[in-house]
């Protein structure tokens, strides 16, 4: 994938598909399964790869295309491949660059999903896997084993907020020719960029932030072309093709995803100050606050907190459920990165597939709290929450 000539951030808003005879402004929809060929011979040497033109919207698409290009802009990457839903890109991430033998070094705070996927399928077809603790990043390299090919890692994590030095693991990882593999999906990349840290591919669920309207689903892995390249061999025979009408919503969402990734990050410290010290709260969990015990690695590779803040009540389960019960503004769903604000509990929810040690030992409490800091007001996302607290108690 060739460079674009501007910064990231205006790379997002003006790289676009080649205008059409109408002289478009904005990318039309290539709502189309296949694409034609004006000869035999232009066939025949398309689906030799001899040429760049389309065959099937489940190899590639000019929506998709797009999208893609826009990430690896953001990412720094060199090539990339859009899946249909983050799960679906993390999934592909481990498939094509893994085999049966082969053993997955993995952090053990992860998104519920990606847990599932590790424990319960990578085993069925020969893969093993061992997790480390993410707040002791000087347990890794002794972790690693001959037949290590990957290192997967969430920073910030899903829902801990736990953050690890992705250029200390990239070290370890190139030392030992192990891929490193960092799903990018909370801070986004507007916020951190693995890539320049040293991470040879990044993952996303472009449902999140990327959209953040919560209206698709989309999934994205970018990075080295050589790992892209086996990426999508796997990807256009397995099909897990992101769709060309969700490509086309998701890149034009990421024209704004710089003014809005700065508003989610200034109303989530806003809130994150205002419920720290609250006597309802064993804690308060947020990237940018000094109380983060990984504050100082958050201020090295990110360059703002992002759109997530979390809290433990005091009350537990019980206090749990009143507190969610008792909010008038913000919305319940397992969802986050919205324009909306969302409330949720991780415990009861996306994390409730693992057991209550599992929970325990990545840091998921009866009590906690993750709140996705939408863009209205601050001051009402405050509020909503205090009476609720209030309520609760």
């Amino acid at each position: 994938m060739e460079k674009d000539q501007y910064r990231p951030e205006t790379n997002a808003i003006r790289i676009q598909t080649e205008k059409t005879w109408q002289m478009e402004h904005s990318t039309p929809l290539f709502l189309t399964s296949s694409f034609t060929y004006d000869n035999a011979e232009e066939m025949r040497a398309t689906f030799a790869d001899e040429t760049d033109n389309n065959i099937y919207s489940r190899f590639s698409n000019p929506n998709v295309d797009e999208f893609v290009r826009k990430v690896c802009s953001l990412e720094l990457a060199e090539d990339g491949y859009a899946t249909a839903s983050g799960m679906s890109a993390i999934f592909a991430s481990f498939m094509a660059l893994m085999k049966a033998g082969d053993h997955l070094l993995s952090a053990s705070s992860i998104f519920g999903s990606t847990h599932t996927i590790i424990t319960k399928f990578l085993p069925k077809w020969g893969i093993d896997y061992t997790y480390f603790d993410i707040n002791k990043p000087e347990t890794v390299e002794a972790l690693i084993k001959p037949n290590t090919k990957m290192m997967f890692v969430e920073t910030p994590s899903n829902p801990g907020l736990e953050i690890v030095d992705i250029s200390l693991l990239a070290k370890i990882c190139d030392k030992h020719g192990v891929i490193l593999n960092v799903d990018n999906c909370f801070a986004s990349p507007v916020l951190q960029k693995p890539i320049a840290l040293g991470a040879h591919i990044v993952t996303h669920s472009a449902t999140k932030w990327m959209d953040g309207q919560g209206r698709v689903l989309g999934g994205v892995v970018v990075g080295r072309k050589d790992l892209i390249k086996e990426i999508h061999t796997f990807c256009r025979s397995t099909g897990p093709a992101m769709s060309p009408f969700n490509a086309w919503v998701l890149s034009k969402s990421l024209e704004t995803l710089h003014i809005r990734m700065a508003r989610h990050c200034e109303s989530a410290l806003a809130l994150a100050k205002a419920l720290e010290g609250n006597p309802l709260l064993q804690w308060v969990k947020y990237p940018m606050l000094a109380s983060h015990p990984q504050h100082e690695i958050a201020k090295a590779q990110m360059t703002a907190g992002g759109g997530i803040v979390c809290f433990e009540l005091k009350g537990g389960l019980a206090q749990g459920t009143r507190f969610l019960d008792a909010l008038k503004m913000l919305t319940l769903t397992a969802n986050l990165g919205d324009s909306r604000s969302i409330a949720s509990h991780p415990a009861s929810t996306t994390h409730a597939k693992l057991s209550n040690e599992e929970r325990l030992k990545v840091a998921i409490t009866p009590g906690m709290i993750r709140i996705s800091v939408g863009l209205e007001n601050a001051q009402d996302i405050i509020d909503d929450i205090n009476q609720a607290l209030e309520i609760s108690k």
